[in-house]
Formats: structure tokens, C-alpha cells, sequence
């Protein structure tokens, strides 16, 4: 069956380009490799994945674009096909791409009207081997989404384009998953929005290292750091100088796609936080409100 089996990178639109491009390259860790009037594109470096994030100067800090990978282009012409039959709005059908790296893909808005891609064929970049205490992020490890009626867009993620359900937090937030990690994508309550992107950390030390780096360029904890129950992983909140919420995240579990039962979580202080020792909580982060571009296709 056709399906999404991973993530390729977040594009932003934002007003502050230069201060949020700074950020990115000086105090999060990733690496420019192209750029452009008014845009800049970046990996990591510790996986191959072409770019992880993009920014573009805009008017109003929006979400562009989230890329999602399939492993062929007959998957991204099926997968095409489906988002087509669930009612969804195309930005533009199956075609070579302009953007560095390439590939095949196509764009759509979701039915809440948060842009994505699904791609295949990207050029692959260096990566390297990560050691411990350089602090700096191996890859995207997820993203998680605000939507009015988030069930139906678990079925949508789940029908559509292929993942699965790996845990339940209560009835309120879902944790899907494309490949062995827990979770690639997870979906809230609220006004269609992103949430936050994760960037995973070669291990705990690094994560705290990272958010050591951060507090010392004026960049503090929003919340964290601790561990969550469900994908168990480690985790520290951040955001970026236009207000996009981030993470330094580590130890996300890994599962068997086919086989992993899902199971429900019931809500409360140390299931969000197993360790019980970090600052702030979900209250300290940026409150959601629904993206100021839904259905406004980027022009790139």
C-alpha cells in the first residue's frame, strides 16, 4: 500500500527572516545549504535527509509547507489519487520539483487547510557521524498539530496516507506513527495550527547540552526538561525569535509498524512528565491559534 514513511522538513514564513535565520544556523545547530532573496533552506547533520527546515521572509509568521517523504513516485501519484477521493484541495498535482534537492511530488492542504507536500526522489545530502556532547540535531523526530476535530484527522492521517496509531493520551491527543519511530506526527484539539516541530538529539546529554547552549545565547526553557510516558522520550520546550514552538528531544521508542498495539494513556503530572522535575508545562508554551494562512498556498 501506498504511504507516507517519513518527514522531510517544515517551511516557515516569517517576518523577522534574518533574526530567525541566526537562530537557526548559530544557536539551534543546523546547517544553511542553499539560499536565496528572502529564503534559506537547512539540514542537519546527522542524516541525509536534503533539508530539514526551510524559512522564507513573509508578512506574517505562517506555516508554508510540511513535507512529508514516499518511498516512489508511483506512491506519490497514488497517494495523490486518495488525498484527492477524501474531498482535500490540490495546490498542484504530481511534478518535478524546483526546490533544492528535487524530487517528484505534489501539494495539497489538509481539510483543517494546513499545507503539505509528499515527496519522492530528493537528492540525498552528506551526513556524519554524531558524538556525544556536540549537541546538535540528528534529524526531525516529529510534529505535532492542533485541529478542530482532531479524530477525524487521526482517520485522515491514518486512511489517507498510512499511518498508524501508536498510543492514545486520554481521548485528546493521538500519536501516529509512518515508520519504527513511536511517533512522527500527533494531533491536538484547537484551531488549525502547528503546535511544535521536534528535533531528535543524539542522547540525553546532548539534549541538555543543547538547552544549555540556548539559555546561554537568551533562548530559556519554556518547559521542560523531562520525559514523557507515551514514545517515552525525553524532552525540552523552546521558541524561535518569531514565536514558533521547538524541541530537543531524545530516546523517542522505537516500534515494530506492523505489529505495535496501541494502547491509552490516562492523563495527568507524570504521564506528561515521568521525571516530575522540569519547568513550566503545556500552559507555558505559546497558546494555539489557527495558522493565519490556512488555505493560502505559498508562492514557492
Amino acid at each position: 500500500m501506498s504511504r507516507v514513511t517519513e518527514i522531510r522538513y517544515v517551511g516557515y514564513g516569517v517576518e523577522d527572516f534574518d533574526t530567525e535565520r541566526k537562530f537557526y544556523s548559530e544557536d539551534w545547530g543546523l546547517v544553511e545549504v542553499a539560499a536565496e532573496d528572502g529564503m534559506a533552506w537547512f539540514k542537519t547533520h546527522g542524516h541525509d535527509e536534503h533539508h530539514v527546515l526551510r524559512l522564507r521572509k513573509a508578512d506574517t509568521n505562517h506555516v508554508d509547507v510540511i513535507a512529508l517523504a514516499s518511498d516512489t513516485r508511483g506512491d506519490v501519484d497514488a497517494l495523490h489519487d486518495k488525498v484527492i477521493a477524501a474531498g482535500c484541495r490540490i495546490i498542484h498535482a504530481p511534478a518535478e520539483l524546483s526546490s533544492p534537492g528535487g524530487g517528484y511530488g505534489f501539494r495539497f492542504f489538509s481539510p483543517d487547510g494546513l499545507p503539505f507536500e509528499v515527496s519522492s526522489d530528493v537528492a540525498r545530502s552528506d551526513k556524519r557521524a554524531m558524538v556525544r556532547w556536540e549537541a546538535m540535531p540528528v534529524k526531525i523526530s516529529h510534529i505535532v498539530l492542533h485541529s478542530p476535530d482532531h479524530k477525524a484527522m487521526v482517520n485522515f492521517f491514518v486512511d489517507v496516507l498510512g499511518f498508524r496509531v501508536s498510543d492514545w493520551l486520554g481521548d485528546f491527543m493521538c500519536f501516529l506513527r509512518c515508520n519504527s519511530a513511536h511517533h512522527r506526527i500527533a494531533l491536538l484539539p484547537g484551531p488549525p495550527c502547528l503546535n511544535h516541530v521536534a528535533y531528535d538529539m543524539l542522547s540525553v546529554d546532548c539534549m541538555m547540552r543543547g538547552a544549555s547552549r540556548l539559555r546561554k545565547r537568551g533562548t530559556d526553557l519554556r518547559w521542560g526538561p523531562g520525559r514523557h510516558t507515551a514514545g517515552n522520550n525525553a524532552f525540552s520546550y523552546f521558541t524561535t525569535p518569531n514565536g514558533f514552538a521547538v524541541e530537543y528531544t531524545s530516546e523517542l521508542e522505537e516500534v515494530d509498524f506492523e505489529t505495535h498495539q496501541d494502547q491509552v494513556f490516562e492523563p495527568g503530572p507524570q504521564v506528561m512528565d515521568q521525571w516530575g522535575t522540569g519547568v513550566g508545562g503545556p500552559q507555558t508554551m505559546p497558546h494555539p491559534k489557527p495558522d493565519p494562512c490556512l488555505f493560502q498556498p505559498a508562492d514557492v
